[in-house]
């Protein structure tokens, strides 16, 4: 009878060591499960929630520090390292819709369109791809329809990430953005058409034709130097033109107000204000001289 209380006793105290040792592990290398987690997010959408995976994690935790043995040589943080990862992609692929079975024939369907459109030098057809696999039409319409269902966006993914917008990126300028940008474009055309006679060949040869400074120098009859001042000269009074008309904040101020040069200014501002309306410059219209220049080259 003492024996047999003494050998309780030992078994008692063998499985509270354990359970201490157990908890401890766990204790000492939770920090791993957070690191493990946040290395994963880093590459999975914004709704993925974080916690589940955590949970995944310190059970996978729990678990390995239960079924560790010290004797084998290998380290706990490394044992428990493979158990956490593999119940983190596991978790993950109870967010998948489809099954394992929906994807592995999806995957077929998809490798023999690729075979057929090498074959074929087209797209098959889906009787065509059908054939080649041995499987009804019928059949191959319903992995589409499985696969189909299975790209399902979380409505949880929807409120962590803020918008609809945020979730799915849209890169098309807005219809407010075209219309903004093809009035500037119309007010450019219209600057450039208004300018001094001198200044408005040196923008088209420069900008449009792209023809050499040297080249223009010559018929202008000036100097390569006097081009390349026209053309600030230029650039500065487009850059006002243009503001004038759409961001009048952003006009550089005269030097000299009520001076020759500012009145002229001021009429060249005019000149590009009364140049065209709104509807000519949201037509997209193209001068001849930016036509010509945009245009594909005749080939013989």
């Amino acid at each position: 009878m003492t024996a047999t209380r003494h050998d309780a006793r030992s078994s008692a105290g063998t499985a509270l060591r354990s359970i201490r040792t157990e908890e401890q592990l766990c204790r000492e290398h939770m920090p791993l499960v957070g690191y493990l987690v946040s290395e994963l997010l880093g590459r999975l959408p914004a709704h993925v929630s974080r916690d589940e995976l955590s949970s995944a994690g310190l059970a996978a935790l729990a678990q390995a520090a239960r079924s560790y043995d010290d004797d084998r040589g290998v380290p706990f943080a490394r044992f428990a390292s493979t158990r956490i990862r593999g119940a983190l992609i596991d978790e993950l692929r109870s967010y998948d819709w489809a099954s394992r079975s929906v994807r592995t024939r999806a995957r077929k369907r998809d490798a023999a369109e690729e075979e057929l459109t090498r074959v074929l030098g087209r797209t098959p057809t889906q009787a065509e791809i059908a054939a080649h696999l041995g499987v009804p039409v019928q059949e191959l319409g319903s992995v589409e329809d499985d696969v189909q269902r299975a790209v399902v966006l979380s409505l949880q993914g929807f409120g962590e990430s803020g918008s609809l917008d945020d979730v799915v990126a849209v890169h098309e300028p807005a219809p407010d953005e075209v219309l903004l940008h093809r009035e500037k474009v119309g007010y450019l055309y219209d600057a450039v058409d208004v300018l001094p006679e001198r200044l408005r060949t040196v923008v088209v040869r420069y900008f449009f034709e792209e023809r050499p400074m040297a080249e223009i120098a010559a018929e202008l009859g000036v100097s390569e130097s006097r081009v390349s001042q026209m053309r600030a000269e230029a650039l500065a009074l487009l850059k006002d033109g243009i503001n004038s008309q759409v961001e009048p904040s952003m006009v550089a101020p005269a030097a000299r107000p009520g001076g020759c040069a500012a009145r002229r200014r001021e009429a060249y501002f005019a000149e590009v204000a009364a140049s065209g309306d709104f509807k000519a410059r949201l037509s997209g219209r193209t001068p001849a001289y930016a036509a010509a220049a945009y245009a594909p080259a005749n080939v013989a």
